[in-house]
């Protein structure tokens, strides 16, 4: 592509680069001149305007961003994309869903041209109906068709939203004269909001003694697609009584505490059946967001997390702290 100043009577044809304020009202960049802009120009005693001129083996902004567009979230569903505008193609969630992004392929896209650019949200990322996910930007008024051919191929498919395949829970919540009273009124509506976002369903709310036994014959009890578990006392254990009552209910641990904060204190596994088991840590009785909401919503999704996984979230897992937290970071 070429571009720079030429006079007034070359510019037919070309992309206008910078805006240009005219008697008749502003020209504006991005304009494709043509005889009369030109005749314009000259009335106003313009010589010489800065374009861009694209050549035969470039594509013209829009076309550029959506042809990279097209083949990001190519055989995939829960996406639509916007018209092209200024260079722009935005990706859009039609629905409820997790960004499942391969991020490898995507880092490799942004390498292939400093011209042609993708953005997207964080990896795993909630989303709910009409969240962009992604933006496409071609940062010139055109790229080489070899480039964005090359991204392409190296994007193709690479988008992704991961559907929430998780439509109920159940909450076993856990007492003890000595326990949180927290459990009841605003703690239980921050657990089944965090369940709506995601298009779930609070099905039940069962409350047992905070004794591993009574624990265990609640969760085998339960019909519901997923299982949450909240105790009076925070489990501070592997072998405490959230995780011993899960193990003790057939099912495995997968982790116990996470790198996140707040939210170290979770534990989740699943049942002999698949179905996920969550230890909520005491934060999740607060709407703010906290490390349980990102092992729900990738349990949720069908898509749960290895212990590795939990463990790399440390980076980035500092989050707000909670103001009605009992033992805040301090100073």
């Amino acid at each position: 592509m070429e571009f720079g100043a030429v006079t007034v009577g070359e510019a037919a044809g070309a992309v206008l680069a910078h805006s240009v304020a005219l008697p008749g009202g502003k020209l504006k960049k991005g304009t494709v001149l043509n005889t009369d802009h030109v005749a314009a120009l000259g009335a106003a005693g313009i010589a010489r305007v800065t374009v861009a001129r694209l050549g035969p083996g470039d594509l013209g902004e829009d076309e550029a961003a959506m042809t990279l567009a097209h083949a990001l979230v190519d055989g995939g569903e829960g996406l639509r994309l916007s018209k092209p505008f200024t260079g722009r193609v935005n990706i859009h969630a039609t629905r409820i869903g997790l960004a499942h992004l391969d991020a490898d392929r995507l880092h490799a896209v942004n390498a292939v041209d400093d011209m042609v650019t993708l953005a997207t949200v964080p990896n795993w990322r909630r989303m709910g109906e009409g969240g962009m996910v992604a933006t496409v930007k071609v940062i010139a008024y055109g790229a080489a068709r070899a480039s964005v051919d090359k991204a392409a191929a190296l994007g193709r498919g690479a988008v992704r939203l991961a559907p929430v395949v998780t439509p109920d829970a159940t909450l076993i919540v856990t007492t003890h004269d000595a326990g949180s009273g927290e459990e009841t009124g605003k703690g239980f509506k921050a657990i089944e909001g965090r369940l709506t976002s995601l298009g779930m369903t609070l099905a039940d709310t069962v409350q047992v003694p905070h004794e591993a036994q009574a624990v265990a014959d609640a969760i085998r009890g339960v019909k519901t697609a997923m299982i949450l578990v909240l105790t009076a006392s925070a489990t501070s254990d592997p072998a405490d009584v959230g995780p011993e009552a899960l193990r003790q209910a057939g099912g495995q641990v997968t982790r116990f505490g996470m790198p996140v904060d707040p939210g170290n204190l979770l534990f989740y596994g699943a049942l002999g059946d698949g179905r996920p088991v969550i230890g909520l840590p005491g934060c999740a009785r607060s709407p703010a967001m906290n490390g349980a909401d990102w092992v729900l919503e990738r349990l949720a999704a069908g898509h749960p997390p290895t212990s590795a996984e939990v463990g790399a979230m440390g980076v980035g897992g500092l989050l707000k702290e909670i103001p009605t937290r009992k033992q805040p970071r301090g100073g």
